[in-house]
This record gives structure tokens, sequence and C-alpha cells, in this order.
């Protein structure tokens, strides 16, 4: 069922307005359709679409109903907006107002019912999997808590069982109705649990290893399997040069556009400052970056002069930041002086976000092979910062180093389009650090 509304999500804009600019065409302006520039904006009103729709979460699993409204209105508004402002930067209107205006109150009721249904659909549990795990407690403990934060695919523990007193795993599996079974590290050594484990696969259900259901469901390798599977998957950055060299032109073309936009906010941020947060305009900080290099990185100070441990964790609520800096860190604005770094090859657009100096020594020390993670260029977003947005001490970091892991193992443009969507997501909704 949730397939059937992501393929309905997907083909309603296309639907909607390639009728609409046909019927435009030929009942009003009496135009060809097709073979004309203005049916390639046609095509990239579908595209806008289609990208507002995923950048407003409408994909995505909807947990409430006011999330499920908004990630409807959004993808319905958001494409038309966006279309609108487009054609009057390149003054080109080949676009009928009337197939744009159409198209979004069109696509608003039926993206709003699929969102709605996607949430129903959630809140009584249908399409999603039912998870049976064979792990220890404090594996099982880990595992329920990620189900429950953010599953990139639907899922619910339904039963653990321990790899001692997993004997009976084919009639809990059945009195369960699992439909995915979870074998961790000592499950699958044990020989009778393997063979139960078999015949459950013979009969549909789907086997994974405890690290494979973090990577497919989670997006994350657990902390426990980062050791054994830190050196055993290509690095994009590094094993594929004409990524590597796509990722620095997009990073490059990123970067001047963020200095245009950091010339014209500095002057509102100097004065917003000479009135709410006197002080030093700018902030530099020491990271860790690629190959372990130390490097300055730059941003608008947001906490006020004279902070005591100006270095240390923030957190939301913090005292050090006031008004104007809490604004500046939800807006995101104290970031755009990091196109400096981008520019001069320090940070990368999307990546492991670098770390103090202080914090890698003592993570370095306790997980071995931290260090992997400094084998790319740092990013301004990541992976870690869209799944898990706010750290606030060495334990959240090792947690964002497990979905630093995944990134390391999939990175590619197609990661890094969903991480640079989900990141504009947040912007929109102002949920900054």
């Amino acid at each position: 069922m949730r397939g059937l509304r992501r393929w309905a999500m997907i083909l309603a804009p296309v639907v909607v307005v390639v009728v609409l600019g046909e019927l435009h065409a030929h009942l009003v302006g009496h135009y060809p359709f097709t073979g004309t520039q203005r049916f390639l904006w046609t095509l990239g009103y579908i595209v806008l679409l289609e990208l507002s729709a995923y950048v407003s979460g409408a994909f995505d699993l909807q947990r409430t109903r006011v999330g499920a409204l908004w990630a409807g209105v959004g993808a319905a508004v958001g494409g038309g907006v966006a279309i609108s402002l487009l054609q009057l930067a390149l003054g080109s209107l080949l676009l009928p107002r009337e197939v744009v205006l159409g198209a979004a109150l069109l696509l608003l009721p039926i993206y709003v019912a699929l969102a709605l249904s996607a949430e129903r659909a959630h809140s009584q549990g249908a399409g999603e999997d039912r998870v049976l795990a064979v792990v220890g407690p404090e594996e099982a403990a880990a595992l329920d808590a990620d189900i429950r934060r953010s599953p990139e695919r639907a899922a619910s523990l339904v039963q653990v069982l321990h790899p001692g007193v997993a004997g009976a795993l084919v009639e809990a599996a059945t009195s369960t109705r699992a439909t995915v079974i979870v074998l961790g590290r000592e499950a699958q050594a044990d020989e009778v649990v393997v063979a139960h484990a078999a015949v459950l696969h013979g009969r549909g259900l789907r086997i994974r290893t405890l690290s494979v259901f973090y990577d497919e469901w989670l997006g994350k390798l657990p902390l426990a399997d980062l050791e054994r599977v830190s050196l055993m998957f290509d690095i994009q950055e590094l094993h594929a040069p004409a990524y590597a060299r796509a990722k620095r032109v997009v990073d490059l073309a990123a970067a001047l556009s963020a200095l245009v936009a950091l010339v014209v906010v500095t002057p509102v941020v100097w004065l917003a400052d000479q009135v709410a947060n006197r002080g030093p305009l700018f902030y530099r900080q020491v990271r860790v970056g690629k190959g372990g290099r130390p490097f300055t990185i730059y941003k608008f100070r947001t906490m006020t002069p004279g902070s005591p441990d100006e270095g240390q964790w923030t957190t939301p609520d913090d005292p050090r930041l006031g008004a104007l800096g809490r604004g500046m860190r939800r807006l995101h604005v104290d970031e755009l002086p990091q196109a400096v770094n981008i520019l001069r090859g320090e940070l990368s657009l999307v990546g492991p976000r670098p770390e103090q100096p202080r914090y890698v020594d003592e993570l370095a020390a306790k997980i071995p092979f931290y260090d992997v993670r400094h084998l790319v260029l740092p990013g301004v977003t990541g992976w870690a910062q869209v799944k898990f947005p706010y750290g606030a001490s060495v334990d959240d970091a090792l947690e964002k180093l497990q979905y630093e892991f995944f990134y390391l193992r999939h990175q590619g443009p197609v990661l890094d389009a969903r991480i640079m969507a989900r990141t504009f997501r947040t912007l929109v909704a102002m949920q900054g650090r």
C-alpha cells in the first residue's frame, strides 16, 4: 500500500500538469503543446513539484496529522512558488498562470489526502515491517530506540529473543506475524538459530544481520559493528575520482552563491550586533579536517562576548546564546562565512561535520578506526545532521558517528542530493541547532 501511495505521489503532478498544459494549448492559447520552449517549462514545473514533494516530506513516513497536512500543502504550494519565481527571474512567462495555479489547486487535495493516508496507515501499524530480533539485551534496547526515533523504512519491534533461548524462533515468528528476522552476532554463530532462520527464509520472511538491518531500515551502522566494517567498503571520494571532481565543482558553485548572500547579510548582522550582541562579528574555531589536519572554521558569532567555555558543547536553550544568536542559528545564518572554508578546500557542502581537536582525541581513544571519517572533506551539512540534528555531548557524537559511517559507505551524488533536500527542509522549518 505504501508503494502505491508513493507512485501516486510521483505520477499525480505528471498527469495534472500535462493535462492542464494540453487543455490550455488547444482550448485557450491555440498553440502547439509539444516541441516548444513552453513544453520544456511544463516539464520543468513537473520536476519542481516532485522536488517540492520530497523537500516538504510528503514522501516520508508521516507521524502526525498536522505534519501530514503541512507536507501536503508544502508539496503543492512549493512547486508553484518555485516555478513562478524562476520565470520572473529569467524574464520568461511561457508557462501560463492558469497551468501553474490550476495544477497547485488540483494537487493540493491529492497531496494532502495521500499524506493523511500515510499518517493513518502508520497510526494503525499498516505497512510496517514487524521485526523479531534475536539479540542481547543492550542491542535490543538500542534497536528499539532507533526504530522509534527516525527509521528510513517503517518498522516496529514485535519481540526480542535472547540467542541462548531462541530454539523456538519459528514458533515466535508465527505467533507475532513477523516479517523480518534480525540476527545479532551471537545468533549468527548459533547453528540452531541459523537453521530456524533458514526455515523462515523459505516461508518468505526476510532475514537480516543486525548490521544490515541498521543499514537498510535505519540509515546508520550500529556502534558495535563500526570497528568490524570500518575498512570493508569503498569511499567514493577516495575510490571514484570522477565523483570527487564533480563534488568539488558543486562545492565551488555553492560557495560562490553563498558569498553573494554573505555580502548582503554581513552589514545586517553587524548592525544587529550593535544593538543586541556587541562584540566581534565573526567567530573562529579550530576544527579537524581531511587527513586529520586542523583548520580554522568561520562563523558569525552567536554567543555573548566573553561567554565562559565558548568552545564547549551547546544546547538549544544554552544561556550563552542571546535572542539574536538563537535566531541566527535557527535560520543557519551563522553558517554563511563557511563559504570561505569551502573555497579554500577545507570544507565540502556535504560530509561529516568537523569536530574540535579535543573531542577528536577523546573519541579516537574510545573508538578504533574513528579517524576513517577524516579520509574525506568535512561538510557544512551531512547525513548525521539531518538524521540526528543536535549534538551536545560525547555520547551524541558517538551516535552521530554511526550515521557518518553510513554516509561514508554509501557516499555518492544521490545520497548527497537527499541530504541537501532534507537540509533545505530544516531551513524552511527553521529547525536550526
